[in-house]
């Protein structure tokens, strides 16, 4: 299958070089483009053909951290008991949830997440998925919902000892299992909830299939504490002395409450991190300060939405009061995620992974002030049709593949099945 976007502008995702071509997508050329210029006469013969006048076409975008599990969680009720600060919030509500979930909701959670990413123009997600009474098999529920959808992926499941030896077993077991036919990080909960054994686990299993961890770092100071506490040594420190700093594939995901020593520890090790500032706002739990790490730094929602474009601006905002970020320091971080897929060998984000601008602003939009229009103007609205690894998957602002109104139909009704569940568990 080919597709021609005809008599558009291609803005280059890393020059921001703005070309009048057309452009010939085929999944059969190994995630690459044809860029045609606009005054070729002779154009390939296509099997879709979409007039781009006036439209703008660039890559699409990428998660660095996502949580597809809290899809349900918009609009639900409040927990029985106000959280006092981060560790309530996730006893009271992200543990009341994860721990409720089986294979239905996971499915429709999933579905209702690629969803909103494929309409958002995200078109690769790294996910942290965490269900402790529905651990069999959740991998490949959430990877066969996203390939429904047309949304390439990194999966992982949680790993926590806060769910008992029975959980680290099957948590262990369904990650060994998933990662021996598909591409996969080893996922773990926090340092608080890990205990030495359970590293020790992860540390084998991440050298016998060559992958890396990924993992929340400090997202509140109490994960320090306990750390300090418990293992005399910092979070950073503990993760070297299991090896995880050795894998390039490793995510450490928020890393908030770090030290100046463990930001050099972490830029030396070329391991990366997964900003994620919304969720750190409404978590109150700090800011992100990238320090001497920023080359490693990609963007993430952590569950909060599916909308690459609303986290950077979130990040350059919040970065303006409290990191030292810039118009093009926030882009690289957005962009950074395709470099950490490609130089680690990941499958599913190559060239031919597009979106299609329906973009028509009132001042001037070229080369020298794209970032300007981007952090300031361009959001996800305009994205108009959206193609990953050669298939069109949104067209005219409709996703494709699967029927919108029938997911969110079953979403809306097994919303409520969750949330009562949830009330009777908290």
């Amino acid at each position: 299958m080919s597709i021609l976007l005809k008599n558009t502008t291609f803005i280059d995702h890393q020059s921001f070089e703005f070309i009048p071509c057309h452009v010939f997508v085929s999944d059969s050329l190994k995630g690459k483009l044809s860029i045609l210029k606009s005054v070729t006469k002779e154009l390939p013969k296509a099997d879709t053909v979409i007039d781009c006048s006036k439209k703008f076409v660039t890559r699409s975008f990428a998660c660095g951290h996502h949580h597809a599990y809290s899809a349900l969680a918009t609009g639900m009720p409040s927990p029985k008991k106000t959280p006092f600060d981060f560790m309530d919030t996730l006893r009271y509500i992200w543990w009341t949830l994860d721990v409720c979930l089986d294979q239905e909701l996971i499915e429709i959670s999933a579905m209702a997440t690629a969803i909103a990413c494929a309409r958002n123009g995200v078109t690769f997600v790294i996910d942290h998925h965490s269900s402790p009474k529905a651990i069999k098999g959740s991998l490949d529920i959430i990877a066969k919902a996203f390939d429904k959808v047309g949304i390439a992926h990194l999966l992982c499941y949680e790993n926590s000892d806060r769910n008992g030896s029975k959980g680290i077993i099957e948590g262990f077991q369904e990650t060994e299992d998933y990662l021996s036919r598909k591409q996969s990080l080893i996922g773990l909960h926090a340092s608080f909830t890990l205990s030495d054994k359970t590293l020790n686990q992860a540390a084998e299993l991440m050298q016998k299939y060559k992958t890396g961890i990924h993992i929340h770092i400090a997202e509140d100071s109490a994960d320090q504490r306990d750390c300090v506490k418990k293992y005399h040594k910092r979070i950073v420190d503990r993760l070297e002395d299991f090896g995880f700093l050795s894998s390039t594939k490793t995510i450490l995901g928020h890393c908030l409450h770090i030290s100046e020593i463990e930001r050099e520890m972490i830029a030396e090790s070329g391991v990366w991190i997964a900003q994620n500032t919304e969720s750190n706002l409404n978590n109150k739990v700090g800011f992100f300060n990238s320090g001497q790490i920023a080359r490693n730094v990609m963007l993430g929602t952590d569950g909060m939405h599916s909308d690459m474009m609303k986290s950077a601006k979130a990040a350059f905002f919040v970065g303006q009061n409290f990191d030292t970020t810039s118009y093009s320091d926030t882009y690289r971080r957005l962009r950074n995620v395709h470099r950490y897929i490609d130089e680690n060998n990941f499958a599913g984000d190559d060239a031919n992974n597009l979106v299609v601008l329906d973009y028509n602003p009132h001042t001037e939009f070229n080369q020298q002030n794209f970032l300007g229009h981007f952090m300031f103007s361009l959001e996800s609205k305009h994205i108009q049709h959206v193609i990953a690894n050669g298939k069109l998957i949104v067209n005219d602002r409709k996703v494709v593949n699967v029927s919108e109104e029938d997911v969110f139909v079953q979403s809306r009704k097994l919303s409520v099945k969750l949330w009562q569940r949830m009330e009777k568990k908290s």
